[in-house]
């Protein structure tokens, strides 16, 4: 028995020393999420949708490829985003591409897609002293400013996209999404241009994630009216909590300090789908590389300590939410202890 006890504490030991640290994971999942999702000209592909691409899966591989000083590939994939969804002619980007031609099909932007190809570009164009990465970030800022960042009774607002969500748009309207409020890329857009008034506009967000709970589980919806004096699900979406919608504790989380205090009421995420209405949930967010992002909300919600896993690294979405997680982590710092 002694000798079986001492083999066994001597595997045990055998395997903690012999998992990889997060950095290890982190450039492994990159390596990874290289090889199943980004074409060797830089677009990344959404393999859950027909193999389009989005603004928003450019801005998150953007930002990674930053994070990791991985600039070949940053390089890549923004000449890519750049060539293909900048077609606009205001600074924005179309929000989707499709391999079937026409590639773009609707123009209209997507809000989230354009601050993080905006968040990277500022990141990218700081670590390798490239001043045309700020410039392109600058005009991406100053149209938004123009056409997305809009007054309502609670704040300034972020509109998720030029057209269909205005007040003029929709008799509910204006309808917004609190996903698209990245609470950590405001800090560095304030050092863009003062044209947006990025503190006024994360206080609204932050107010609007308070107003906006719903049902017996109090949880956001995806999408959210704003045209009665409260905040409400919005009509002609499912009134869930999901997809979108368990991004706003990842962003609190990863936010500075001052943006956390709305967090404890999200410990611990729920990976699901849930009717707000009913409180049941309609479907499980079953990919494990979502966990990565409700082990960051934990972690940082609670201060408990987070042992990292390898990437699964089936599907795009929850793989790049996996590997923002990663990087995430190492920024929050003490906030959240490994």
């Amino acid at each position: 028995m002694v000798v079986i006890l001492a083999l066994l504490a001597a595997f045990r030991t055998t395997i903690a020393l012999a998992a990889p640290g997060p950095a290890t994971v982190l450039s492994d999942g990159w390596r990874q999420y290289k090889e199943r999702f980004v074409t060797s000209d830089g677009r990344v592909v959404d393999n859950a949708n027909g193999g389009i691409s989005h603004s928003e899966g450019q801005g998150y591989a953007m930002l990674i490829a930053e994070r990791l000083d991985d600039r070949p590939a940053f390089e890549a994939i923004w000449q890519w985003t750049e060539g293909n969804l900048l077609v606009r002619g205001d600074g924005l980007a179309a929000w989707r591409w499709s391999p079937q031609i026409p590639h773009v099909t609707d123009h209209n932007n997507a809000t989230d897609g354009d601050l993080l190809i905006a968040w990277a570009l500022t990141e990218a164009g700081d670590k390798w002293h490239v001043p045309e990465y700020r410039k392109f970030a600058r005009q991406i800022v100053e149209a938004l400013a123009a056409k997305v960042v809009v007054s309502s009774r609670f704040g300034p607002i972020l509109l998720p996209a030029v057209m269909g969500f205005a007040g003029k748009d929709r008799p509910d309207g204006p309808v917004i999404n609190l996903s698209y409020w990245i609470f950590p890329a405001f800090k560095r857009l304030r050092t863009l241009s003062d044209v947006i008034d990025w503190d006024a506009v994360g206080a609204t967000g932050k107010t609007l994630i308070g107003l906006s709970r719903f049902g017996p589980k109090q949880l956001p919806t995806n999408w959210i009216s704003l045209g009665a004096a409260q905040p409400e699900p919005a009509h002609g979406f499912p009134p869930v909590f999901g997809y979108d919608a368990v991004r706003i504790p990842f962003y609190l989380a990863w936010g500075e300090p001052a943006d956390r205090d709305l967090l404890e009421s999200f410990v611990p995420l729920d990976l699901s789908v849930v009717d707000v209405k009913t409180a049941n949930p309609t479907e499980k967010l079953s990919d494990p590389d979502y966990e990565a992002m409700a082990a960051l909300v934990q972690c940082v919600g609670s201060q408990a300590p987070v042992q990292w896993r390898a990437l699964h690294g089936k599907f795009y979405y929850p793989a790049a939410l996996y590997l923002l997680a990663l990087v995430a982590a190492d920024e929050v710092g003490e906030a959240c202890p490994r």
